[in-house]
């Protein structure tokens, strides 16, 4: 079974609270959603009802997702309050999402990243209730993850053994990004490896080794580029106390395949490995490949990609005992 690992839903338990609470600033007018902390956007109906995403999935090659929610949804910037209601409505959305076709979907947990003894708790929380991992954004409305305020829930998410999908969000302002849509082509990765390469240097993977990271967007520029990161420890005193090889947390560090060239594709496997990449769309935003499963089988050899699309997902996924 093909699973997509990086699949956005927006349930309506999430859209009810965002509708009747001024907190979120947000607006909907139909199918449009705008406000908030994302650019504006169409609320297709995959984000919503399980039977239109399945069908959206079998027209992609596809039979099964670990859906998660979308970043327009992560509200770091409320009150503690409505952080804690928006992730509690969208994980019983979600929830009620993936018991609509239980041998097709799985869902990941929201918590309210901005307040992370509150979201230890909301993450135990949800996965009593069936969450099997969680998705976060790379940024707290501004806060780096590595920051000793964020301890809890690291901790949290390595007792529970839960893997950590970081997820863009609240990107640095950039002038050279502001036109042509660079905040997303550039931005998103540039945001995935300044959070993936802080973890690495703090000492916060070292600290937590059970802990599994699951970068989108084929891991931003840290799979092409961590050797920089490598060098710049030997000669650079701001890095005398990080770990000396970054690519030695492959495995606990995990990469989709949204590469958008297979000749990228067939280099993102071979340095990171196949058992540390999983199948990734970012559907049902327009970013998505048009034909994730396609790309994945023109790049790869068929015992390769069947690994990346069907074993890894699995298994990291508890689609299997």
């Amino acid at each position: 079974m093909k699973i997509d690992v990086h699949n956005h839903a927006i349930p309506d338990a999430a859209l009810e609270l965002l509708r009747s609470d001024p907190a979120y600033r947000t607006q909907i007018d139909g199918d449009r959603i705008s406000g908030g902390n994302h650019v504006n956007f169409t609320l297709m109906a995959s984000f919503r009802d399980p039977d239109a995403k399945l069908a959206e999935l079998e027209s992609k090659r596809l039979e099964a997702a670990v859906v998660s929610v979308a970043p327009p949804l992560f509200f770091y910037e409320v009150g503690p309050e409505a952080g804690e209601a928006i992730a509690k409505a969208t994980n019983q959305g979600l929830r009620e999402f993936a018991a609509a076709h239980p041998d097709h979907y799985r869902w990941m947990a929201h918590v309210p990243m901005a307040d992370p003894g509150r979201a230890a708790a909301v993450l135990e929380e949800a996965i009593g209730a069936g969450a099997v991992g969680v998705e976060i954004g790379t940024s707290v409305a501004g806060r780096r993850l590595d920051e000793p305020e964020f301890e809890p829930f690291w901790a949290a998410a390595e007792r529970l053994q839960t893997p950590v999908m970081l997820h863009p969000a609240y990107n640095e302002p950039h002038r050279g990004l502001d036109q042509f849509y660079l905040q997303n082509v550039i931005g998103n990765q540039l945001e995935t490896t300044t959070a993936i390469e802080r973890l690495i240097a703090s000492g916060l993977l070292g600290r937590h080794p059970r802990l599994k990271v699951v970068l989108v967007h084929a891991g931003g520029y840290y799979p092409f580029q961590a050797g920089r990161l490598r060098h710049a420890t030997t000669v650079r005193p701001e890095l005398e106390s990080a770990p000396a090889d970054p690519w030695s947390f492959r495995g606990q560090v995990v990469v989709d395949t949204i590469t958008h060239d297979r000749d990228a594709l067939a280099y993102l496997v071979s340095r990171m490995g196949a058992e540390n990449v999983v199948l990734g769309t970012d559907l049902p935003f327009d970013m998505a490949p048009p034909q994730p499963v396609n790309e994945l089988d023109q790049a790869l050899d068929a015992a390769t990609a069947r690994t990346i699309a069907e074993d890894n997902p699995a298994r990291l996924y508890r689609f299997v005992d």
